[in-house]
């Protein structure tokens, strides 16, 4: 058995993508169903800036293939302005907001703190233990949400599965075994975040998943990805997939000790000059020539 390996961009909307990317003449709200007849997942980002409406979760669901998935970034008011403190409304609010119109479609939620946020143990078994790891338990602590979300919320799913929870971390004091094992512990997955070197950059497995984002090889944002490095990246995440997680000069702690396969979620958030796409899909066929899979 093997895990799946999907690999797509953090969003979907930017105007420098027209031309590059997406055809000059594509109509406004087109760009999603372009995008996904050529990967199999996108990261939502415009939910970490504000809360979204059901409508807008169903009508991307609606204009994606039966075997897409979606990533959404959890709120920065969760993450950003509590910190991960007193937050039970706040996740109330959140799931309220329609993310579970995706349906089977819902992929990994991540979760990204800012770069003052140090590693606090006892912070994050707090917010970890506040996390719904199903959307049964979503949609109950949905129907908790405040009036801000009255008349416009969904506190139902239309089954009940698994949720899978990703953290990206940018304060240095996390490049540590105690934080590795932490995650593993309440089984959150930790985002590989290659940066340009501005965070760390960590390669240690702690979930039944590995989550990814490219932000830019050289410039954050803006630089995009050799053949060499995506080559290299394929062939780790052809590891990952198959169960092994070797140790790199990025891992902290000794190798999970399971060899289970393990699914891959890698997005590319380089997007200011139109790389994230062209990345994606290269990274994408290197993996596919490498590891005989498809992506």
């Amino acid at each position: 058995m093997v895990g799946c390996v999907r690999v797509g961009t953090s969003g979907w909307v930017y105007g420098p993508w027209h031309g590059p990317f997406y055809p000059r003449g594509l109509k406004r709200g087109a760009e999603l169903e372009f995008l996904a007849e050529r990967m199999g997942t996108v990261e939502v980002n415009g939910s970490f800036y504000s809360l979204q409406r059901p409508e807008n979760y169903r009508r991307w669901a609606e204009q994606t293939p039966d075997d897409f998935v979606f990533a959404v970034k959890g709120s920065r008011y969760i993450t950003h302005m509590k910190r991960l403190r007193e937050v039970e409304t706040a996740l109330a609010n959140f799931f309220a907001s329609g993310v579970l119109a995706l349906g089977g479609k819902l992929g990994p939620l991540l979760w990204q703190l800012p770069p003052s946020q140090a590693f606090e143990p006892e912070r994050l078994v707090e917010f970890f233990g506040e996390l719904p790891r199903s959307t049964g338990q979503a949609a109950e602590l949905a129907a908790r949400h405040d009036d801000r979300l009255s008349g416009r919320a969904l506190t139902e799913t239309d089954a009940d599965r698994p949720l899978r929870h990703a953290l990206e971390v940018r304060h240095s004091s996390f490049a540590d075994a105690e934080a590795v094992e932490l995650l593993r512990e309440h089984r959150i997955g930790l985002v590989v975040a290659d940066a340009a070197g501005s965070w760390p950059h960590l390669e240690d497995v702690t979930a039944d998943f590995v989550y990814l984002r490219f932000h830019g090889a050289e410039e954050l944002y803006a630089s995009g990805y050799g053949d060499a490095e995506l080559e290299r990246w394929a062939e780790l995440i052809a590891a990952w997939r198959s169960g092994r997680c070797p140790a790199t000069e990025r891992t902290v702690a000794e190798p999970p000790a399971d060899d289970r396969p393990r699914d891959v979620y890698a997005y590319f958030d380089n997007d200011i000059k139109a790389h994230a796409p062209e990345d994606a899909q290269t990274l994408a066929a290197h993996f596919a020539r490498s590891a005989g899979g498809s992506a």
